[in-house]
């Protein structure tokens, strides 16, 4: 349905502010109103009102600004120097995402790069020198994946990546983000993803590792960074998502998840809010996004209907706020628009764009074809669903709705670490893809 195409003007949705005004009312008023702003061209309060058809994804100016960030970067990112496989990662798999062929120069300096932070000991760290972490781990694993040259693969040391996740492995499930490090929800997924990818899921790696995300579902529903703390956009994906991973989603109570997960888009502004009464942010057109196709196949499993999630996630909504409110004129994507763009939020907001326009679905009558890690071949597009706002030329590719790599690469990367087993499945899916 959308934000522009509703009945009555723009001042009729938005917050309900009492007579005790606080200092979050007031920046949430004023992100309304600028939002108000970005929207008014397109309504029918405009004099003229420009087409919504006539709404531009400008992936040239994009394209233009993630490579701007190839050869340097502002000195302000000196912030992230422990984040380089981060830095890496937002920007090749937003470029992958725009369709832009990624170059074998560029591909090639980032397989460099990505060498020098592997550990002996296993693991990517930050930067060179610096301890094993599970976070840049994560990334650095999707970047080769999405580079996906036999070099690439072979540059990660399964082996001791394995032995470095098992170090961080705790008695009660849960992962430390390194040695010595905070224990925290994301740790989990960043651990099941990699591990997932690149094969080395073992049951001693994975005993207790549901149980412990179930204890992080909060009474709201969503999920939380560890248990008893507040559900958060961010963690409940990635709790979500590593459950998924594990086939073990069966453990959250899923009617409150719904409900959570649906009542953090916002009315007015069409984007996801991450907490409860907390303002909307761009990335969580992913973090909050990402949860819906995976509610979808949990209630298939259920019988239930999955277009149900429609009527609760408003695909076209979610990209009237990507497109009109997060884009820069000059390139690059941000949080709302009174902030600056940045290499995360131009990755997670085109990764929610591209989940938001297409319907990625689980294929149950393939699940005894494809057990365990497998399974995650079986997340395929509905291309008849395409549902895009604006020009037709702004749909991005496919991304894997668990992984946040591009269906195809997810596949390809798949083949290589799983071999023969991945090449059946993938066969399979595709038969019965043509066929209906």
């Amino acid at each position: 349905m959308g934000v522009l195409n509703r009945e009555g003007d723009l001042q009729s949705y938005g917050c309900k502010i009492d007579d005790v005004p606080t200092n979050s009312s007031d920046v949430q008023l004023e992100t309304e109103e600028s939002i108000r702003r970005a929207f008014f061209p397109f309504t029918q309060e405009c004099p003229i009102p420009r087409p919504i058809a006539s709404i531009e994804l400008r992936k040239l100016r994009h394209v233009k600004y993630l490579l701007g960030a190839v050869d340097s970067l502002a000195s302000y990112w000196s912030a992230l120097d422990a984040s380089k496989p981060w830095l890496c990662y937002w920007i090749i798999h937003s470029l992958d995402l725009l369709g832009y062929k990624i170059p074998d120069r560029f591909a090639q300096r980032a397989i460099s790069t990505l060498k020098h932070m592997q550990c002996e000991t296993g693991g990517f760290a930050g930067g060179p020198g610096q301890e094993a972490h599970l976070a840049p781990t994560y990334a650095a694993v999707n970047v080769l994946a999405i580079i996906g040259t036999k070099e690439a693969y072979e540059l990660i040391n399964r082996t001791t990546l394995l032995e470095f996740l098992l170090r961080v492995k705790q008695k009660d499930g849960s992962f430390k983000m390194m040695v010595g490090g905070e224990v925290d929800v994301r740790g989990t997924y960043c651990a099941m993803s990699a591990a997932t990818i690149t094969n080395i899921c073992t049951p001693e790696l994975i005993d207790g590792v549901a149980e412990f995300v179930g204890r992080c579902q909060t009474y709201e529903g969503g999920l939380g960074a560890v248990p008893g703390v507040e559900a958060h956009g961010g963690y409940a994906f990635c709790g979500l998502a590593a459950l998924e991973l594990l086939g073990r989603t069966d453990i959250l109570n899923l009617n409150t998840l719904v409900k959570w997960s649906a009542s953090r888009q916002m009315s007015l502004e069409g984007g996801f809010q991450g907490r409860t009464n907390k303002l909307v942010d761009g990335c969580y057109s992913f973090w909050m996004g990402g949860l819906f196709p995976i509610v979808g196949k949990m209630l298939e499993s259920l019988e239930k209907d999955p277009e149900v999630l429609d009527f609760v996630y408003d695909r076209d909504a979610l990209q009237e706020y990507l497109l009109i409110a997060c884009q820069s004129k000059n390139g690059g994507l941000r949080d709302k628009p009174s902030k600056s763009v940045d290499y995360y939020h131009t990755c997670y907001c085109l990764s929610g764009l591209s989940l938001s326009q297409h319907q990625i679905s689980f294929r149950h009558d393939l699940e005894n074809i494809a057990p365990g890690p497998l399974s995650s071949l079986l997340w395929t597009e509905n291309t008849d669903q395409l549902r895009v706002v604006g020009l037709p030329d702004n749909a991005v590719e496919a991304t894997h709705p668990v992984l946040n790599i591009r269906l195809d690469k997810v596949r390809k990367a798949f083949i290589h670490f799983y071999g023969k087993a991945a090449e059946d499945v993938i066969e399979e899916v595709d038969i019965e893809i043509v066929r209906n």
